[in-house]
């Protein structure tokens, strides 16, 4: 039930005071009502029916692929089978969870907890971090779209640039910068992940290397809040990653959605597992052949939940160009997409924020 809801005659007004808010985090307020800047109302948009958020169906007789890689780095048979999983899910999903990847328990309830310590500082000990600036390698803020989108989403984010070259730990905050925090996300997720997930489900692997794929890793610790009304908002509109692929650690609470065959979805939090999926940039130097999906996470009254998302790029002062691979091109298949630079998509895709669209559309030819 809300309490002293504004009203929605003078949202203009609310929106822009909204915003001056949301600039230091959905956690430093504590509300009864839902903002007017964060409730997503209209027709279709963000992929949603109108004037309110569409829960999602349990009706689905498919789920998320769960891909167990015990055993991959002992037996050439068992590696064979999980690669041809994880292209199966690549082409098909876009998304899968895998399992018995090597990565203790304990780095994951680190990084988690982490993450939790940073977002429950009170806002005077963040603010040295609020920022919008791309330049800096860690920076935390409510919205990176939060002046593009006309709808902002119910979380707070901690933002850290770790490859190429990571920051000095006296540039990260104190409760999360040794081995039970960020730092540790890279060297443990990022560097298995590469060699046995993306690398491994392509047997034409060598051109992937060539092509320049995952320059980059930014590391996004997302923290939402419990939400009083969340019904009328989502913790993530629905979106796609622009990136080549993204690895996400979840915690136990749940709310991640993806949109498969016109249906939402639930990814279901499995203890740790990790949740990868494809984004943009694969599907555009796989023509297609990879898919980069919609994805969403719910709001929620319990909370508040932590994730934590890899995303491997390449370094948007890169002068490569990027294109379907002629390598993979199956014969009579020609290019879907034209060429383009990291930089050039990175700035159509911020600039548009998340409004629901793909940017792929944008770089056909």
């Amino acid at each position: 039930m809300s309490v002293g809801r504004p009203n929605r005659k003078n949202k203009g007004e609310e929106s822009k005071g909204d915003k001056r808010k949301a600039k230091r985090g959905v956690i430093k307020f504590s509300l009864t009502f839902q903002p007017a800047l964060h409730t997503h109302m209209g027709p279709g948009h963000y992929r949603q029916t109108t004037g309110m958020i569409t829960r999602g169906s349990t009706e689905s007789p498919e789920s998320v692929p769960v891909i167990d890689f015990k055993g991959m780095d002992k037996d050439a048979a068992v590696r064979t089978q999980i690669t041809k999983k994880v292209g199966e899910s690549c082409e098909k999903w876009g998304f899968f969870q895998v399992v018995n990847h090597g990565i203790p328990e304990s780095v994951f309830n680190g990084i988690i907890d982490g993450i939790r310590r940073f977002h429950e500082q009170d806002s005077e000990t963040k603010k040295e971090w609020y920022s919008w600036d791309p330049q800096k390698k860690v920076k935390c803020n409510s919205n990176f779209d939060l002046y593009q989108s006309c709808m902002a989403n119910w979380r707070d984010n901690l933002g850290c640039s770790m490859a190429p070259n990571p920051p000095n730990p006296e540039q990260l905050s104190a409760v999360c910068r040794y081995s039970d925090g960020i730092l540790i996300t890279s060297s443990e997720i990022g560097a298995y992940s590469v060699s046995t997930t993306v690398g491994s489900s392509w047997t034409a692997s060598k051109p992937f290397e060539r092509h320049g794929v995952c320059g980059e890793l930014l590391i996004l610790g997302h923290y939402y809040l419990s939400c009083p009304e969340p019904q009328l908002t989502l913790g993530a509109s629905s979106h796609t990653d622009s990136d080549f692929f993204t690895i996400l650690l979840q915690d136990k609470i749940g709310g991640l959605q993806v949109l498969h065959e016109d249906q939402w979805v639930d990814v279901p939090p499995i203890p740790s597992a990790l949740v990868i999926n494809m984004g943009d940039l694969l599907q555009l130097v796989s023509n297609n052949k990879f898919k980069s999906i919609f994805h969403r996470v719910l709001a929620k009254h319990v909370g508040p939940r932590i994730s934590v998302a890899c995303f491997f790029r390449q370094q948007q002062n890169s002068t490569r160009l990027y294109c379907p691979i002629k390598e993979l091109l199956p014969e009579g298949n020609p290019p879907i997409y034209r060429e383009t630079t990291i930089n050039e998509y990175l700035t159509y895709y911020f600039s548009k924020g998340l409004d629901g669209n793909s940017s792929l559309p944008h770089f056909k030819l």
